[in-house]
């Protein structure tokens, strides 16, 4: 069972059920499982102690969920236009996964939620993308053949899954928003598990032609 990691920071609720979206998904990928991660908040006193696990909820992510997925979707709240600052300060911590290559050719794309309807969405999904690239993902947007592009009223873009909550957060997923999120985690899950597929194919080693540079060993 090959597995998508879904990363996200969720401060208030919305992110996270936008990651639940995501997460069925690309479990309706036959054989493919979503592994749902967050990160912990940045504390704002340098000598407070992070938590190490979270009270509750999905648990932390650590760089080898990272190496052991096949895809990765990154889920962030917009803070003036870019990513929230925790997400930021784990994709900072990165470097030695970025000097490995470990996450390059994989598959990625990003999701939002913003509290006002022009607050950002766009700008934050491409703020997430930018270590994407640096670490050479290959991503995944969500392409006008879903209707729900054209007929949303709220979230959704062809940058990423997004939900818009309104100013007290309360706004619930539309049902626009909620089949482009799950139509971004299966499409996710479809790509990844074909180039896992052809990669396996590529690092293959071919039959062997025979023993010596004359062909000794070949059927006469």
């Amino acid at each position: 069972m090959k597995e998508i990691l879904i990363l996200y920071y969720s401060l208030h609720g919305s992110v996270k059920q936008l990651a639940q979206h995501l997460a069925h998904g690309v479990e309706s990928v036959p054989d493919m499982r979503a592994r749902v991660r967050t990160v912990p908040k940045v504390m704002t006193e340098s000598d407070a102690p992070a938590k190490r696990v979270p009270d509750a909820g999905a648990p932390f992510a650590s760089h080898d969920d990272l190496r052991e997925c096949i895809g990765l979707a990154v889920g962030s709240p917009t803070r003036f236009g870019n990513m929230a600052a925790p997400m930021k300060h784990f994709w900072d911590g990165t470097s030695g996964l970025w000097m490995n290559g470990d996450l390059v050719d994989k598959p990625a794309c990003v999701f939002t939620s913003t509290a006002s309807l022009h607050g950002g969405q766009e700008a934050t999904l491409m703020s997430m993308m930018t270590p994407l690239l640096h670490h050479g993902m290959v991503l995944v947007g969500l392409p006008y053949t879903n209707p729900e592009l054209n007929q949303t009223r709220s979230g959704g873009t062809p940058y990423g899954a997004s939900h818009w909550a309104g100013p007290d957060g309360r706004q619930p997923i539309t049902d626009e928003e909620r089949k482009l999120a799950f139509a971004q985690g299966q499409r996710l899950a479809e790509i990844a598990k074909l180039l896992a597929a052809a990669t396996r194919r590529s690092t293959r080693p071919s039959p062997a032609r025979g023993r010596g540079a004359g062909g000794e060993g070949l059927a006469k």
